[in-house]
């Protein structure tokens, strides 16, 4: 079994709603372990024992949220030697264009380093039932990649 792990944070509910919908998309993998955990809970021991992460966030400030960013900052010394490659993607809600946070998540993921898997989901403004066909996608592919060793 692979565990692909959520790591988001939401205060407006619109990343929650999107993890929400790719989380259950990848739970339909076989083979593959889904774990959801808000920033502020999820730690090292997580990071670790997963093969693939999704790193989930409003823009705030045209910033990454502050509780992903105390997540990234509690991991990346422990986790030094310990996840190159890892393969990962980002999902942000934004009230802008989202850029600053994917720049950000980007900077912070090349210095684990973790490696992009799959192209951002960035979803402006209201979460439409588009956007979270979009993340159910992200998520169903992820763990398909995940589950058959292509990542």
């Amino acid at each position: 079994m692979k565990t692909l792990l959520f790591v988001y944070a939401s205060q407006s509910g619109h990343t929650h709603a999107l993890v929400t919908a790719a989380a259950a998309a990848a739970g339909g993998e076989e083979n593959v372990v889904v774990r959801v955990l808000p920033a502020l809970q999820a730690g090292i021991d997580d990071l670790l024992a997963s093969q693939a992460l999704v790193l989930a966030t409003p823009e705030n400030f045209g910033y990454m949220a502050g509780a992903l960013k105390d997540f990234l900052d509690r991991t990346f010394y422990p986790a030094q030697g310990k996840v190159e490659g890892l393969p990962y993607a980002a999902i942000i809600s934004a009230g802008n264009d989202g850029q600053g946070a994917l720049t950000a998540i980007r900077r912070i993921a090349s210095g684990y380093p973790l490696r992009e898997a799959l192209p951002p989901l960035l979803v402006k403004g209201e979460v439409t039932p588009q956007s979270l066909e979009e993340a159910a996608e992200l998520g169903a592919t992820l763990a398909a990649a995940l589950s058959i060793g292509v990542l």
